[in-house]
């Protein structure tokens, strides 16, 4: 695939699911259009990082509402971040309503340079970008999903049984979709991809054509 200079303001959003594989996507997208990428859920992770190093219940509301705004976008290294323990608690101070409003202005700075960029997460299309031009919704089947998160942990030297990552994939599911505040769902503007059927490069692929289709309409 040969690389593009993105058309001025070009924002493309890319929710979905946990291992879904956005955040692939998402990746290739921005380099294929030489746009900035923000791994939004490292936000997320960022704010459940410094609520366990202080010794914090993850579901102190009071707590992460207050060290939401004190960390910088490089104050823990990508590999504290990563890990299931990490990515579970992730998933609960997420669906706290004042650790998202307490996000959201930093990711929508980010979205709004000047070429654009394309930020991954679960309420880009809906909350943070609803007008981006381009609205991708990724998804796969849940047990698809916990092949790919198994293999993942396995190479990083985790320990964990597929049946035990499909029970979490399951339960942050239903967490993430059933919060009142900001829920997992795809913006009504936005293209469905399914990958589970997909290697990387074929998504990558669907990706592009997804985001050249919009480019063509606007």
């Amino acid at each position: 695939m040969s690389r593009e200079q993105a058309p001025a303001g070009l924002v493309i959003a890319v929710d979905g699911p946990a291992a879904s594989g956005k955040g692939t996507l998402a990746r290739r997208l921005s380099a294929h259009y030489r746009l900035p990428y923000l791994d939004t859920g490292l936000l997320y992770r960022m704010v459940a990082r410094a609520m366990l190093d202080a010794g914090h219940d993850i579901r102190d509301a009071e707590a992460a509402a207050g060290l939401v705004s004190t960390f910088k976008d490089d104050a823990f290294t990508e590999d504290s971040l990563r890990g299931r323990e990490i990515g579970e608690a992730a998933s609960v101070v997420a669906a706290m309503p004042a650790v998202r409003s307490g996000l959201i202005e930093r990711q929508r700075r980010f979205a709004a340079q000047p070429g654009g960029a394309v930020l991954d997460g679960r309420d880009i299309g809906t909350v943070i970008c609803p007008q981006a031009p381009a609205k991708l919704f990724v998804t796969a089947t849940p047990e698809v999903r916990a092949a790919r998160r198994h293999k993942e942990l396995a190479g990083r030297g985790e320990i964990a049984t597929f049946e035990g990552i499909l029970a979490d994939i399951r339960r942050r599911d239903a967490r993430d979709s059933g919060r009142s505040d900001a829920p997992l769902k795809a913006a009504e503007d936005a293209v469905i991809l399914d990958t589970s059927a997909l290697t990387v490069e074929e998504a990558a692929a669907a990706a592009i054509d997804i985001v050249e289709m919009r480019r063509a309409a606007r």
